[in-house]
């Protein structure tokens, strides 16, 4: 017989450990029916992000008890493939959200009760600390208890494997199916000062920090006066001590945003995307008289920059743009025809050119960092030099295989130093690009409706394809069912593609032409899903 939600949330209750979800709760019980069975119907699913939700209480949140039971499943998926996974263990760390450091611990405890060895950062760290130690330590797996960009009252739980890479299929369901064995209110905890839990920290981090000055190129050239903000993230002093590492001079940060905080008091949504997000940076650069202007999300692992125009003012680049000034400049510092380069579907065309005028391979991928990951790993002939996705992520080292805006920061620096030492400015190097392959113009949007409405109209779109869009003939039609896209070449060159969203309730379109606006033609493609 199946609990009712009230007798779930009686029973969740009871096991809660904090004081703040525990009240929450209470009132759930006692108030609004609709929302108690909301919150008590199903669970939080684990997919190739892992979780992600607001902290709150229930399992359709994240709080200690939904924590507990996702390591539970994780440790027994690990030890489901070979009983090393005890020995070599899992490395986890947190970033300043509410609730991180507890969900950390918890998860160690849970580790440490299966048998499994834990190395727990003792301090906050970077998502790209996390990745890069997860290799560097031998790690059967790691954990970084984040949500990245995602607004204030969120929390996440972000799962790799022993080879540094996110979790793609079939681990993740593997993984699900793993968590589904375990019930949340009785997931049983070693102590907190278990010897199989090690803590780790200022070794790991210098370490890191250690391996960032060899993404440079050019280290002879004298550094250029950066801005720079954390938005309020855990990536400052890394960057800070990143750049004094490779030889950088210190950047000029936004001091309001400098310090960790979880509920990041001058942004609302700390993502470098959003608009106005770097309002506060584009300021600081401007008082000191900057070049460039970067900014971390709030674990470090995206980059976003802005640059001076010849008028003065200040325009934020788009990913595509960021990725296009670094594979023209790591393509042109690099050699050997065994290079590769990786983007994503939903990413620039122009990759791919620059790719083929430099004669070396380039693959697009899914959407989502992890497989930009899993490209490198199917091609061990290749030589892997550089890997971007449009959503401001981007790989510029060897390790870890995640985007990693740490490096990205440190590489953008020098490249706005050479930029000035050759005496043009970032915006002429971008100019310069487009002259030899062609400008490239991209437009996107987006149409919200519920995620089965979106799946059905793309497959609609996908069983019965337009012969013309925007008033364009369409030359050719490209399925690419296991990333739910579907592209449309038109006459001209432009391209136009579209699939539902993964994580919200809209069908995403992406347009790009050469020397034209796409964004009729996405316009177009967008009426044809209403």
């Amino acid at each position: 017989m199946t609990e009712s939600p009230r007798t779930a949330a009686e029973r969740w209750l009871a096991a809660e450990p904090d004081d703040d979800i525990r009240d929450e709760l209470a009132e759930l019980v006692d108030g609004d029916a609709d929302e108690l069975t909301a919150r008590f119907t199903g669970r939080l699913q684990f997919g190739t992000a892992g979780l992600r939700a607001a902290v709150g209480a229930g399992p359709q949140r994240m709080n200690r008890l939904v924590v507990r039971q996702a390591a539970a499943g994780l440790g027994a998926y690990l030890l489901d493939q070979g009983d090393e996974a005890r020995d070599r263990g899992i490395i986890i760390g947190y970033d300043a959200r509410r609730k991180s450091d507890v969900f950390a611990l918890d998860s160690a405890r849970v580790w440490a009760k299966m048998g499994i060895r834990v190395k727990l950062f003792d301090q906050q760290v970077a998502t790209p600390v996390l990745a890069w130690s997860i290799t560097e330590t031998g790690s059967a797996a790691g954990v970084v208890v984040t949500a990245s960009h995602n607004p204030p009252a969120d929390n996440g739980y972000k799962v790799y494997l022993g080879d540094g890479a996110q979790i793609v299929p079939p681990h993740d369901t593997g993984i699900a199916e793993c968590i589904d064995r375990y019930d949340p209110t009785t997931v049983e905890l070693a102590d907190a000062d278990d010897p199989l839990i090690e803590m780790v920290g200022d070794p790991l981090v210098e370490a890191y920090i250690a391996s960032v000055p060899a993404v440079r190129r050019r280290p002879d050239v004298a550094g250029v006066t950066v801005a720079y903000t954390a938005m309020h993230g855990v990536g400052g002093e890394t960057i800070l001590r990143s750049f004094e590492a490779a030889g950088l001079p210190k950047p000029a940060v936004v001091e309001a945003q400098f310090e960790p905080d979880g509920s990041f008091p001058t942004v609302s949504f700390p993502n470098p995307e959003e608009p106005g997000a770097m309002d506060l940076l584009l300021e600081t650069a401007a008082a000191a008289d900057a070049q460039v202007a970067i900014a971390n999300d709030p674990d470090a692992d995206r980059l976003g920059a802005a640059i001076r125009q010849p008028d003065g003012s200040w325009r934020r680049l788009g990913g595509d743009e960021i990725g296009w000034l670094f594979a023209d400049y790591i393509l042109s510092t690099t050699e050997g025809d065994d290079r590769l380069a990786v983007t994503t579907l939903v990413s620039s065309s122009l990759l791919g050119k620059m790719a083929e005028r430099h004669g070396i391979a380039s693959v697009e991928t899914f959407t989502g960092f992890k497989w930009i990951a899993r490209a490198v790993h199917d091609h061990p002939d290749h030589r892997f030099v550089f890997g971007y996705e449009q959503a401001l992520g981007y790989l510029v080292a060897g390790q870890p295989l995640d985007k990693d805006g740490i490096t990205a920061a440190v590489l953008f620096a020098e490249m706005a130093a050479v930029a000035a030492a050759d005496g043009r400015t970032m915006q002429g190097w971008l100019d310069d690009i487009a002259d030899r392959y062609g400008k490239h113009v991209l437009a996107d949007a987006s149409v919200r409706m519920p995620p089965a409405e979106a799946k059905a109209k793309v497959l609609e779109l996908r069983t019965n394809p337009p012969s013309e869009i925007g008033g364009r003939a369409v030359r050719a039609t490209e399925e690419y069912p296991e990333a739910d896209l579907l592209r449309f070449d038109l006459d001209g060159g432009v391209r136009v593609q579209v699939r539902p969203s993964g994580t919200e309730p809209k069908v995403k379109l992406y347009g790009e032409a050469v020397d034209e606006d796409p964004a009729p033609f996405v316009d177009a493609l967008a009426a044809l899903l209403t």
